[in-house]
């Protein structure tokens, strides 16, 4: 019941004297104001450019190992890089057989190719630069097709090989302006495809990655009858097979383990050859930008610093103003038998408070930046975000309130009630 009246008593006191000195108090927090809204603008940026990366790396899958010719990173392997040449690239055989021969540490395995620039036309419109994507069945378990209208593959059209397409959200819009697209057929490359599904819009992604909305899935059976696959991967389209991980296998160990071996059991790799096939996780991209994004949040962080240490030193001036303003009245107070905790809670308070006042100000306004329209890098303000700069206000404000508080407290009442 103390804590809630000396509370209450030092909010009256705070809130009188900061409406008694109503612009010295509007210059003062906007100080606070601009560095808060510095250091959480860096922060918010920050976040939503790392955000924007991710999601542009989608594509690659989650909890995913490729099987491939070539590995992602070379930085730790003495491997002289012409051998890799010389390996011989993932075939659909390789494929059935990682299908029979893994276990339970797989949560779906697909084979997919691509092929671009191909133009789609429906009557008189037409649209180019379109990428055919052929597929296996479980493609949707290794890699994000999320569908807005229609349906996925049934098994009977992948094993069947039939002329059916899932377009991207693009291809739709043009080849199709009225809507509808499902049902509907369109030519490419001599061939028609019936529609059976278009894909949610994803917009443009960072860094030129590949995106949906210009992509068009069908069976792995039809792409082949289209496209030659490359059998030593220097010409024709080279396919990847992707295995996808299960959530309770950290790391992705007992899969990678398993895939290694029954990749070299395909290959008849005898146990002192190299491997000649490279296993890849999306997870070192991942740990890329994760380090990448700290090491840029850090310096932000030290950017916006210097402007919330300015804002800092004008509470603590203005606490030092304040204190000597009202020296006479705490010395009525004490001498009332105000006691010095009473004092020094009732000026800390007072500059936590405007703290307060002026970091809500600069939250305020990092949150009407993110609601400006942004194509290229959509703004959010976290919730991490909004408590970071809510503490780091009071922590300003007990920093720049505690010397003034300690010094109020600690005065005469004689003294202070004889000051002028």
């Amino acid at each position: 019941m103390l804590a809630l009246r000396l509370t209450l008593e030092s909010f009256r006191f705070a809130w009188q004297a900061l409406r008694s000195n109503l612009l010295r108090t509007i210059l003062s927090l906007l100080g606070v104001t601009i560095g808060i809204f510095a250091i959480i603008t860096v922060f918010t940026v920050v976040d939503s450019l790392e955000a924007s990366v991710r999601k542009s790396m989608n594509f690659v899958g989650t909890k995913v190992i490729y099987v491939m010719k070539m590995p992602w990173d070379f930085s730790s392997n003495d491997y002289p890089w012409w051998k890799y040449f010389q390996r011989p690239v993932p075939t659909v055989r390789e494929f059935r057989e990682l299908q029979r021969m893994l276990g339970p540490n797989n949560n779906g395995i697909a084979i997919f190719a691509s092929a671009g620039g191909n133009v789609f036309k429906v009557g008189s419109n037409s649209l180019s630069g379109c990428n055919l994507q052929g597929v296996s069945f479980d493609f949707r378990r290794v890699s994000e097709v999320n569908i807005a209208e229609g349906r996925y593959f049934t098994p009977q059209e992948i094993d069947g090989a039939r002329p059916v397409a899932i377009i991207g959200a693009d291809v739709a819009e043009n080849l199709f302006p009225n809507g509808n697209a499902v049902g509907q057929e369109f030519k490419t490359r001599g061939r028609r495809f019936a529609i059976i599904g278009v894909m949610e819009k994803e917009g443009k992604n960072m860094l030129g990655a590949p995106s949906n909305d210009t992509n068009s899935l069908i069976p792995f059976g039809t792409f082949t009858k289209m496209f030659a696959l490359s059998t030593n991967g220097l010409s024709g389209i080279t396919p990847l097979i992707a295995v996808k991980g299960r959530e309770e296998d950290q790391g992705l160990l007992d899969l990678e383990y398993e895939m290694k071996g029954a990749m070299r059991n395909i290959r008849s790799l005898k146990p002192r050859e190299e491997d000649n096939f490279a296993l890849n996780r999306p997870e070192m991209f991942a740990e890329l930008i994760t380090n990448l994004f700290s090491v840029i949040g850090i310096a932000g962080a030290i950017i916006g610093s210097f402007a919330i240490l300015v804002g800092g030193f004008g509470i603590a001036n203005i606490m030092f103003v304040s204190v000597k303003e009202r020296t006479n009245i705490i010395g009525i107070q004490k001498s009332l038998g105000a006691k010095n905790y009473f004092i020094l809670f009732q000026f800390l308070f007072e500059a936590i408070f405007l703290c307060l006042i002026g970091g809500g100000a600069g939250i305020l306004l990092v949150y009407l930046v993110t609601l400006l329209p942004q194509d290229a890098l959509p703004l959010f303000l976290s919730a991490s975000n909004l408590t970071l700069g809510l503490t780091v206000s009071v922590v300003i404000g007990v920093l720049a309130g505690i010397i003034p508080a300690v010094l109020a407290s600690n005065l005469d009442p004689v003294i202070a009630i004889r000051s002028k």
